[in-house]
């Protein structure tokens, strides 16, 4: 009997083998979880400037927005005396325009608050009347400080105050802290914080007040940020 043989044509007639597993870890496939996040807000971040940017330009185009000018008109000064004790009194009264050059845009001054320095050293705070400008509008803001205060100007400073007492004209910084809130039609944005900043030279004692070297007017700087 022939012999037999357990391979024939070199095929395999067993059990059918099954197909090799692939084992998969978590966390370890494509690699999209934290990247693909960080993208989408990166996407995100890029629409949403542009959006606001195109709204900014949109808005201008239709507007024309200007910057609100302040200006200091006249400051009278019949009291500016430091003392032996550096206890400062004075009396001032300065006079600000305020100018709204926009057609379209009316602005709420919801805080108005007045400070008087020397040397960098704030000597009286005031607070002014709140109330809304409407367009190509002017208003006044009057703001008096009288009283005394304690002021340590140091060799400098006092230096400084020595020469414009001989001199009669005193270089006095009048600041404007403000809240403020623009109104287009129906619409009204949120609190915006200038800083307004007026430098003058203010001659002591005379009748009429007025400003050093005979200027009308003296811009004051505007600071939105």
């Amino acid at each position: 009997m022939a012999e037999k043989h357990s391979h024939l044509n070199g095929a395999y007639y067993g059990p059918a083998v099954p197909p090799a597993r692939s084992y998969h870890r978590h966390g370890h496939g494509s690699g999209c979880g934290c990247c693909c996040l960080l993208s989408f807000l990166i996407k995100l971040i890029v629409t949403a400037v542009i959006i606001l940017g195109l709204a900014a330009l949109i808005f201008w185009l239709i507007f024309r927005p200007n910057i609100v000018k302040f200006h200091v008109t006249d400051a009278s000064l019949t009291q500016f005396n430091l003392a032996s004790d550096n206890n400062l009194h004075y009396n001032l009264a300065v006079n600000i325009t305020v100018r709204n050059p926009n057609k379209k845009i009316g602005i709420y001054y919801d805080r108005i608050e007045a400070n008087a320095y020397y040397e960098d050293q704030r000597f009286v705070t005031q607070q002014l009347t709140p109330f809304y400008q409407g367009h190509k509008n002017t208003s006044y803001l009057n703001p008096s400080f009288q009283g005394q205060k304690l002021v340590l100007l140091g060799a400098d400073g006092v230096s400084e105050y020595n020469q414009e007492k001989n001199s009669g004209v005193y270089s006095i910084d009048v600041k404007l802290n403000l809240r403020v809130r623009f109104k287009v039609g129906k619409l009204k944005t949120w609190r915006f914080k200038p800083k307004i900043e007026c430098d003058l030279k203010v001659p002591l004692s005379t009748s009429d007040g007025g400003l050093a070297g005979g200027a009308e007017t003296t811009k004051c700087k505007i600071d939105f940020f």
